[in-house]
């Protein structure tokens, strides 16, 4: 997830180099070809059923395509701390989503931290007129404030969609393993971005891209599509989707870490604390509790 929260954040220099579905296209393309070893079932996996070729494709489209489209258009009509901070309700929409759609049963412990979350988003709020009336200052008022609005939206709609991404990524790894359920959603994101890619690449202009970003363009295609999905499915293999998905707080404090750090933006006291309280409900969701402690001395 801190992984995801750099190149969400590191996008919006790509996102202004190149078009959204040809950069999406790419990052597929780099993807698959470095992963084409794993596209092939492994010995023993059993044959795939139609309801687990149906849960791929929608992982894909979900999670991949419309993820994709809704971060990188969200981002670019937004600040990466704006974008950062809105990305803190995944833990509260995965966690519904789990107890709806798989039946998870979530503890006390899990909602605290899931709380702590959505009282982030409240406290960061508190700063939303004055962070607008900066950007106005900035900019053109009337038209950076709708500019942000529809880019916040979006930025909702790819929260959506990781949430569903973590719920259907639960229930494939009861039936592929973690490398396989990878190459598989990048093939069907390859595919679903096909058509505009091609569009776009055949009248854009390659040579005016600098070289930085075209080394920006493979760690972003490389960590959106191979390492992030790898880890996060490997993980899910034996962590319920609901304790999982507290460790998404670690995109937002990611992203807003590297907003400020290297594309300069700013934080301010209240968004550093809303930050703190995020990182309270990563302690909330991982800390041992009494039955999981060994005593010491004992076998």
């Amino acid at each position: 997830m801190a992984l995801v929260g750099s190149y969400v954040a590191l996008s919006k220099p790509l996102v202004a180099a190149l078009p959204v579905f040809l950069l999406a296209w790419m990052r597929f393309g780099i993807g698959g070809l470095a992963m084409l070893h794993w596209l092939k079932a492994p010995p023993g996996e059993p044959v795939m059923t139609a309801a687990t070729k149906r849960l791929v494709f929608l992982e894909s489209l979900l999670g991949n395509f419309l993820f994709s489209i809704c971060m990188l258009y969200g981002v670019s009509m937004t600040s990466a701390v704006s974008a950062g901070v809105i990305l803190s309700a995944i833990p509260a929409v995965v966690a519904l989503m789990s107890w709806f759609f798989l039946k998870e049963r979530i503890g006390p412990r899990i909602w605290a931290a899931i709380a702590c979350a959505a009282l982030g988003i409240a406290l960061f709020s508190l700063t939303k007129s004055e962070h607008a009336s900066q950007l106005t200052r900035r900019l053109e008022g009337d038209l950076v404030q709708k500019t942000a609005f529809w880019g916040n939206l979006l930025v909702f709609g790819a929260v959506v969609c990781e949430a569903a991404y973590a719920v259907i990524g639960k229930k494939l790894t009861g039936a592929l393993g973690a490398k396989r359920i990878t190459s598989l959603i990048n093939l069907w994101g390859f595919v679903l971005m096909t058509p505009m890619g091609l569009f776009l690449a055949w009248s854009f202009d390659f040579e005016a891209v600098a070289l930085s970003t075209w080394m920006l363009l493979v760690f972003y295609a490389l960590a959106a599509s191979v390492w992030t999905v790898w880890l996060w499915m490997t993980g899910l293999q034996t962590v319920p989707a609901a304790k999982a998905g507290v460790f998404t707080v670690m995109l937002p404090i990611s992203a807003a870490a590297v907003g400020v750090l290297v594309l300069g933006e700013s934080l301010t006291g209240v968004q550093l604390l809303a930050f703190a309280i995020a990182l309270l409900g990563v302690l909330l969701a991982t800390w041992p509790s009494r039955s999981s402690v060994t005593p010491a001395g004992s076998n």
